[in-house]
């Protein structure tokens, strides 16, 4: 059925897997709107750096652990301090600690991981020895992240390497410590599973494209062949396209001879009902046999953040949302249990999932609460308000965080302000915004300490927040969606 019943479709392409128009919309996601992102969706590692600590924290707590454990040649002697451990480390032909960041997005993400990990190696027994390697399929992306101007300090320890993330050549096998992907998972392709009297099925979808936007465009045929190759040279002549698509659905018998892990995939649809659709991360199954093989035997591991539930009653929810578009761009929830029971079968019994918030929290060793949570509490916060009246509240909610909360690093707040807001108000939240300090609230998806929010909540009672009711949203359970660490080792 299309999902726009009052378009009438232009047809632009033929039926195919959904995982086979996801990579095609992302290449013309990132090929058109790439210099736009943050236009369209942030990440927990856009502008806020306390992820990047944390795992910066959990970095050189494990370096330091394994080379203190470590035994020196057939002997039983274990290094005994700081300066034996840098003798070690220095000696050692094998020293070398390689980072490798999947998608690093902006290079936000290494930049604040690098320099708090150096702030952290007081005795430089660590930070010397990293090699930081970042890895994307777009080499705009790698040179945008590269460019990042917190990363100037720690360019002798960068390399770059456009490459998929299915083989990345020219690593040998066991020779990466550390490997890292921030909501990469869910732009990867996925395929859409469910069973059907006997039968698995996979979502198959086609696209068509408005009446309107039909019209304005001149040449049809030149349009169709651009879309069909990529062609960013013509693609970009035309008027936006990406959100005015309309998609047809069917549903087919899965193809196994393309699709790896049949076995596991088929056992796992079992356990789930008929015609419910189970996401199947194909790209998050490729990048764990990739870590497989560039992990050392004694590696600390790959830590994959997103958005996702390993619950089966969740996953056989009917109602569950399995993906969203986000500029044009597929992103799919992430079928945890799933990844675990292929990590299994590939041999890596060391898995380890929690909630993302506690991963940080726990590095803090403090309880926290992302800002958008934080919004969440207010009494005026949800549907009715317009969206200049949220933008109004995000930018007072900041303002009030800012008049004690104070961040390591300096960052010009990012906000586009709504432009169906009346002049009064976009002169007043205008002159809000620029008022913002460089070392305030970074994002409006940033972590949020309980600490830092016990020291503004005088501030922000005055804005409207009632305490208790932050407090709550403290303590809440875990979504049944939520953004997740997944840790393998």
């Amino acid at each position: 059925m299309l999902q726009d019943a009052d378009a009438l479709p232009q047809l632009i392409g033929d039926f195919k897997p959904i995982d086979q128009w996801q990579t095609h919309l992302n290449r013309l996601f990132y090929g058109l709107r790439g210099d736009r992102l943050r236009s369209y969706y942030q990440t927990f590692a856009s502008a806020d750096y306390r992820l990047a600590h944390a795992l910066a924290a959990d970095y050189y707590e494990r370096v330091m652990k394994r080379e203190k454990g470590a035994k020196s040649g057939k002997g039983e002697t274990t290094s005994s301090g700081p300066s034996d451990l840098s003798r070690q480390s220095r000696s050692s032909s094998e020293s070398r600690l390689t980072v490798l960041e999947l998608g690093p997005g902006n290079g936000n993400l290494a930049a604040c991981f690098l320099s708090h990990l150096k702030v952290l190696d007081t005795h430089e027994l660590v930070y010397p020895r990293v090699r930081y390697v970042m890895v994307d399929w777009e080499q705009p992306v790698l040179d945008g992240a590269l460019a990042y101007p917190d990363l100037a300090a720690h360019r002798d320890r960068l390399v770059i390497q456009c490459s998929s993330i299915e083989h990345l050549a020219g690593m040998a096998d066991g020779s990466v410590d550390r490997i890292l992907c921030n909501e990469l998972w869910n732009d990867l392709p996925t395929k859409l599973m469910a069973k059907n009297a006997g039968d698995i099925e996979e979502e198959y979808i086609r696209p068509n494209l408005s009446e309107a936007l039909h019209a304005k465009i001149q040449d049809w045929s030149a349009f169709v062949r651009a879309f069909e190759a990529r062609d960013f040279d013509v693609l970009k002549t035309v008027p936006p396209f990406l959100d005015d698509l309309v998609w047809e659905k069917e549903y087919r018998k899965v193809e196994w001879k393309d699709v790896p892990f049949r076995k596991i995939i088929t056992e796992f649809l079992k356990t789930i009902d008929e015609h419910v659709l189970l996401p199947v991360n194909l790209g998050a199954f490729a990048v764990l046999k990739e870590a497989q093989r560039l992990l050392g035997p004694d590696a600390v591991g790959l830590s994959a953040f997103d958005a996702g539930t390993a619950d089966r009653q969740v996953l056989n929810d009917p109602e569950k949302p399995c993906y969203g578009q986000f500029g044009g761009q597929y992103s799919f929830m992430i079928n945890f249990a799933l990844i675990e029971a292929v990590a299994k079968h590939l041999g890596i019994m060391r898995t380890a999932l929690e909630p993302q918030r506690e991963f940080v929290g726990r590095s803090l060793n403090t309880n926290v609460l992302t800002l958008m949570d934080l919004l969440a509490t207010h009494p005026s916060a949800g549907p009715t308000l317009e969206p200049w009246e949220q933008d109004r509240l995000v930018l007072k909610t900041i303002k009030a965080l800012n008049e004690t909360y104070e961040s390591p690093y300096r960052r010009r707040f990012e906000f586009p302000l709504s432009a169906n807001m009346p002049p009064a108000e976009r002169e007043t939240l205008g002159a809000l915004l620029r008022s913002l300090k460089h070392n305030g609230v970074p994002d409006t998806v940033a972590y949020l300490t309980e600490e830092e929010l016990n020291a503004a909540q005088k501030d922000l009672e005055a804005i409207g927040y009632d305490s208790d009711a932050i407090k709550m949203a403290l303590g809440a359970p875990p979504s049944p969606i939520e953004y997740c660490h997944f840790n393998c080792r």
